[in-house]
Formats: structure tokens, C-alpha cells, sequence
């Protein structure tokens, strides 16, 4: 039966000289592959100390990479040592209100229809005026 470790125990390897993950529910030594990853070794190390499944996954590894995990294999995470995943929850902001909107712009024309109806009257009267005079 494999060995079951904590979150807390996991992140206490979290060096090049001793780093382990947690994909899939389960833990991997992969000190020894460090070297040899393509990423380098720092992406590995940054993902320690955490549930690095969604790093793993988001990478889109090989069916060849999936399979060396094997080879690295230490035993089981407590999945109850893992902290849940909170949902992104944007901030409130006020709610815009369209219907406000479109009756600034209606009592808008109302005051300016008007005033230029006015104004086309006036220029008409005073053009013709002129003309005639």
C-alpha cells in the first residue's frame, strides 16, 4: 500500500536538491529529472508546495511524459490536506442602467427640437426680409 502524505509534508521538498509534486492525487520525487526537464528546472520548483495538477494538465504533456511519472512515483497525497479551490467571484459594480440613459437623451431632443425649429423659423423670416427689402 503506498504512502500516504500530507500537503504540509509535500512542501517541505521544495528545492533543487529535494523537490516533490502533487499531480493527480498523488506525489512525485522528480529531484533526479530536474536536470533533464525541457521546461527546466525552475517550473518545477515553482510548482511545489501545491496541487501542481492544473500546471501539469494546462502544459498539455505527452502520453511518453505521462508515463515516466511512474518512475518518479512516492505514494499519495491526503486529499484533505489540500486547500479547496475558491471561484473566482468578480467585484460588484453598480449596475448600468439603460433605460436612465435613454431618457437623458429623450428630454435632451425635447428641449433642443424645438430650439432649432425656432432658429431655422427665425433665420427663414430674416432671410426673406432682407430679400424682399
Amino acid at each position: 500500500m503506498a504512502k500516504v502524505y500530507t500537503l504540509a509534508e509535500v512542501s517541505q521538498h521544495n528545492s533543487a536538491n529535494d523537490c516533490w509534486l502533487v499531480i493527480s492525487g498523488k506525489v512525485y520525487d522528480v529531484t533526479k529529472f530536474l536536470d533533464d526537464h525541457p521546461g527546466g528546472d525552475e517550473v518545477l520548483i515553482s510548482s511545489t508546495g501545491k496541487d501542481a495538477t492544473d500546471d501539469f494538465e494546462d502544459v498539455g504533456h505527452s502520453s511518453s511524459a505521462r508515463a515516466m511519472l511512474d518512475e518518479y512515483y512516492v505514494g499519495d497525497i491526503d486529499s484533505a490536506t489540500i486547500p479547496t479551490k475558491t471561484k473566482y467571484a468578480p467585484p460588484k459594480q453598480p449596475q448600468y442602467n439603460q433605460d436612465k440613459t435613454s431618457e437623458f437623451v429623450i428630454k435632451l431632443l425635447q428641449f433642443l427640437v424645438p430650439l432649432i425649429i425656432l432658429g431655422v423659423a427665425f433665420g427663414i423670416r430674416f432671410y426673406t426680409k432682407q430679400s424682399a427689402a
